[in-house]
């Protein structure tokens, strides 16, 4: 009973350290666990805001949640019929949009605690390539290969605004819920304020293109709003200021020979940027200087599609077919992070700076 006690108030010393993300840190990032829950390739996952738990989208047609404390699976349901990809969290802790990658393209919004559906929201005529829920409200955005940009609320399945492009769309809402980017045709970003958007955009920015073929493939702007960050179909990744629109850096140096959708995300202090690589790797640039910190290797046997950072705990998610939870070494073994190392970093809240 004593040794039960002693190790329960070491665990909350433990919990109420509050640790900072370093280079020194992020170097000694280990995989902690791995699990296999799935039989093709993982496509999408979405931290819960809290952080306590993180939620997965396969081309096996499940949809996996995972308990960050625990680091174990808590549930699994199917969309046999109309497939699943792009999946969201709502404000609800238990439901969630995403699209379909299979009999049409519309978007659905599902409960996690009884698996029923609670709303269809069908306009868009081609796949939909990107979906992003509003930070402040239930408004969500959707762009698609039919060249338009959809603005909808989790309240009623007709369109709220819809944008007409030129060509294939990202989207991404900025971290006030107020403005939302929209990359066009990999070439223009437009910057749209959500009250007055139908009047047009209120900025614009061009991108140069250095390598004909390249696609936008994702876009996400920093958690300080300052800056953007746009995925592509090569080997590069653009980190673009978010108000005058120059380009920052070019990161480079992961894979991506074959056309993929790799996802690249910010740490929550918006200091650091992690991309997955078509060798299974998982790369980390530095934010101010656009300079490689690490590159984690945690033996995953095909493309790290999905990246993503908790936005409350010192870990990270990765996946190809299998899921992995990344934490720091904190014990000064950077070779071995053992289970009960793990445990122990995972409760660790970030520094009140990040």
């Amino acid at each position: 009973v004593k040794l039960e006690r002693s190790e329960k108030s070491a665990r909350r010393r433990v919990d109420r350290t509050k640790m900072k993300l370093t280079d020194e840190v992020f170097r000694s990032f280990r995989v902690a666990k791995v699990f296999r829950e799935n039989t093709d390739r993982i496509n999408s996952m979405d931290f819960s805001s809290d952080g306590e738990s993180v939620i997965s989208s396969s081309n096996d047609d499940s949809i996996v949640i995972y308990c960050c404390q625990e680091g174990r699976p808590k549930r699994t349901v199917y969309s046999k019929k109309y497939g699943c990809d792009l999946l969201q969290y709502t404000h609800a802790p238990n439901a969630i949009i995403y699209s379909s990658n299979k009999v049409d393209d519309t978007i659905r919004y599902l409960s996690l605690h009884d698996n029923k559906f609670l709303r269809y929201f069908p306009g868009h005529t081609k796949r939909v390539v990107c979906l992003m829920m509003s930070p402040i409200s239930d408004l969500f955005l959707s762009g698609s290969l039919d060249r338009t940009i959809r603005l909808w609320d989790l309240r009623s399945p007709n369109c709220q605004g819809l944008l007409h492009l030129n060509g294939r769309p990202v989207v991404s809402f900025d971290p006030e819920g107020l403005i939302f980017a929209a990359g066009i045709d990999s070439r223009q970003m437009k910057l749209y304020d959500l009250r007055t958007f139908d009047k047009g955009p209120f900025s614009t920015f061009h991108i140069r293109q250095d390598y004909q073929g390249c696609e936008w493939t994702g876009l996400k702007f920093s958690s300080d709003g300052k800056k953007m960050l746009i995925s592509t179909n090569i080997s590069q990744i653009r980190l673009v200021d978010a108000f005058q629109g120059h380009e920052m850096h070019t990161l480079t140096g992961h894979l991506n020979n074959g056309g993929l959708t790799l996802e690249a995300s910010f740490t929550p202090d918006s200091k650091y940027i992690v991309s997955g690589s078509q060798d299974g790797t998982v790369h980390v640039w530095s934010v101010d200087s656009g300079q490689s910190v690490s590159v984690l290797d945690g033996g995953h046997p095909s493309p790290t599609h999905c990246v993503q950072f908790n936005p409350r705990l010192m870990m990270m998610a990765t996946a190809c077919n299998s899921m992995a939870f990344w934490l720091p070494s904190i014990e000064g073994d950077h070779h071995n992070a053992e289970p009960h190392h793990s445990t122990h970093a995972a409760h660790q809240p970030l520094h009140p700076g990040i």
